[in-house]
C-alpha cells in the first residue's frame, strides 16, 4: 500500500528527522504533517536502509523511546522546547 500524500523532500526530511527523534511523538508528525504513526513507519521503512529501519523500530518499541505519549512524563505537554522561538507553517520565525 502507497503512502497516501506526496510530500516535498524537505518536507519528507523533516518527517524522518522527526520520527528519528527518540523525544519526538508521533503526534507531532500527526500535528505538523497530518500524517499518522503507521504511514510514518512506512516512510522510513521506504526510505531507510533495511538495517537502519529495523533498529529505529527496535528502539521505538523499547522502553528507550518517547515517541508515544503515554510514554512520556505527564507534565510535558508541549512538541518543542519552551526556550524555542514560535513555529507557524513549519518554518522558525526569524528575529
Amino acid at each position: 500500500m502507497a503512502v497516501t500524500k506526496q510530500f516535498t523532500a524537505i518536507e519528507l526530511d523533516r518527517i524522518i528527522e522527526m520520527a528519528w527523534e527518540d523525544r519526538t511523538p508521533f503526534e507531532a508528525i500527526l500535528f505538523q504533517f497530518g500524517t499518522p504513526e503507521k504511514e510514518v513507519i512506512k516512510l522510513m521503512r521506504n526510505n531507510l536502509k533495511q538495517s537502519s529501519f529495523k533498529r529505529w523500530r527496535k528502539r521505538v518499541n523499547s522502553g528507550v523511546s518517547q515517541k508515544h505519549l503515554k510514554k512520556r512524563n505527564p507534565d510535558i505537554k508541549r512538541f518543542k522546547c519552551s526556550r524555542q522561538r514560535d513555529i507557524s507553517g513549519n518554518k522558525i520565525s526569524k528575529r
